[in-house]
């Protein structure tokens, strides 16, 4: 049997000790906050969570910024019933109240509004009849229109749907949500619904789907009951300590010097961890009983410590916020935002840093309830215009829900978006696919080359290779040095 073969079944192994680990953890915090239940009739007008605020607040200082518009494009093959895919979407608007609120102001203070259910359209544009290169010229021009449309979150949808015909039986769906009523994982949950609706009404059969046993507004309403107070302070103390002696911020080099905004032009580099190098890594994981994201975290801030020259680096990651069972069939924004610090302190070999970052990510699972928004006006840290609080770099680990249409007739393919923008200066996307990690790196244009980033990716790939092949090896010695590395930026500049 060869190597690669025998290591398989180690990394489904590795995907079922993470998700019973996922389980307990849900249970321990179930056990520590109050359940979720539906408000009381009473309340007609019910607060904004502490994410959905801080969205608020941004669009009020920018009404024009369409930066927070989450698109989604689907490709439909084969013989689509357009009435029965519009009552399957409007069945999934009246089971989300989410998707029929808006936000009113009143004395400055933002409320929740949703309207009664009630059927909703599915614009069709026919693009059947064109050319080739004028078809696709259109489809672009449609799918950039969409990113680029704002909302006003006062004036509800907060979400669009639009149907493309490429042919008489090829579409493309274009579905846009403002990210105050949804993120990622509510966009799988909207194509889940969706198709097992239209499966359903297809064949004449009543909705498969339960009803859901708690709204949006309701967590919102719960979150601020229960995150106040002592629980609250517990939440703030453990990041005031974590943060207050962090760097202000990581004197990361770049080939250029760009003017601050929100958002800037992104570009995408795609690369590849071997499988025989992916399969190291998962055993490494396994003795260490630590998960991808913090074996990911470690080499990144390994990464990230040679080209700045420091050995504290805070780096940004993103959790789905849905540690309870009800929430995990809502559609709503629910992702937090984790301020992650890899201490390199005294040039650790990677196991110990490895060992370090495990440590640290369970203590700030253990302390993922206070949001993003409140940590940032709790403890002010030093503000700068062209950098977001306490990090500029992201680490993300795809693993939200993947849902694909079992339509006999019908088979849906997601296309990626060709527009990106870069909200970090460099953002790291990490999948685990069945042989092998999937990795890309987004980057601001306006800051980084893509020779640049190229050159990025082999140091990662080469602090991965040598965390299991030199593990006696401290890690700023393994690869290039960070010297060299400044050194070739300042050649780029020069």
């Amino acid at each position: 049997m060869s190597t690669l073969s025998a290591e398989i079944p180690k990394l489904s192994a590795a995907k079922l000790e993470l998700l019973a680990r996922r389980l307990r953890e849900k249970q321990r915090r179930a056990e520590y906050a109050p359940p979720i239940s539906r408000r009381d009739p009473s309340i007609t007008r019910p607060p904004l969570s502490f994410a959905q605020q801080r969205l608020w607040f941004l669009q009020q200082l920018e009404p024009n910024n369409a930066a927070y518009n989450i698109p989604l494009s689907v490709r439909l093959r084969g013989a689509l019933n357009i009435a029965v895919l519009k009552r399957a979407l409007s069945e999934v608007v009246r089971r989300h109240e989410i998707l029929r609120t808006a936000f009113e102001d009143i004395d400055g203070q933002p409320v929740q509004i949703i309207s009664p259910p009630h059927p909703v359209g599915f614009p069709v544009v026919d693009l059947s009849e064109l050319s080739e290169q004028a078809q696709s010229e259109q489809l672009a021009r449609h799918r950039r229109r969409e990113v680029e449309t704002q909302f006003d979150l006062a004036v509800g949808p907060l979400w669009r749907a639009k149907l493309l015909r490429v042919a008489p039986e090829e579409h493309i769906a274009l579905f846009t949500m403002h990210h105050a009523i949804s993120d990622a994982w509510s966009m799988s949950v909207l194509v889940e619904e969706l198709g097992r609706l239209y499966e359903a009404f297809a064949a004449d059969r009543p909705s498969p789907l339960e009803e859901l046993p708690v709204q949006y507004a309701d967590y919102a309403i719960w979150q601020r009951e229960w995150l106040q107070g002592e629980v609250l302070q517990a939440q703030l103390d453990y990041w005031r300590g974590q943060l207050t002696d962090a760097p202000a911020e990581l004197q990361l080099p770049t080939d250029r010097l760009a003017a601050p905004k929100d958002t800037t032009p992104g570009a995408t580099h795609d690369f590849t961890i071997p499988p025989e190098v992916s399969a190291r890594l998962t055993e490494l994981c396994r003795s260490e009983e630590a998960t991808l994201f913090m074996l990911m975290l470690a080499a990144f801030g390994s990464l990230l410590s040679r080209y700045s020259g420091q050995e504290n680096i805070l780096i940004g990651t993103v959790i789905a916020g849905r540690h309870r069972l009800e929430l995990e069939r809502l559609i709503g924004f629910f992702v937090n935002t984790l301020v992650m610090r890899v201490d390199l302190d005294g040039n650790p070999k990677f196991r110990e840093l490895l060992r370090r970052v495990r440590q640290k990510t369970l203590a700030a699972y253990a302390h993922q309830d206070v949001p993003f928004e409140k940590l940032v006006s709790e403890l002010q840290p030093g503000r700068s215009p062209s950098h977001n609080p306490f990090f500029n770099t992201l680490l993300v680990i795809q693993n939200s829900p993947r849902s694909e249409w079992n339509v006999e007739g019908l088979q849906i393919e997601g296309l990626a978006s060709d527009m990106v923008a870069a909200k970090f200066d460099l953002t790291l996307v990490v999948t685990e696919v069945d042989t092998h990690i999937a990795a890309t790196f987004v980057y601001s244009t306006d800051l980084f080359d893509r020779s640049t980033i190229a050159g990025m990716a082999e140091r990662l790939q080469q602090i991965l290779r040598d965390a299991t092949a030199a593990e006696n090896t401290a890690v700023a010695t393994t690869g290039s040095s960070a010297e060299q590395l400044v050194n070739a930026f300042n050649a780029n500049l020069e």
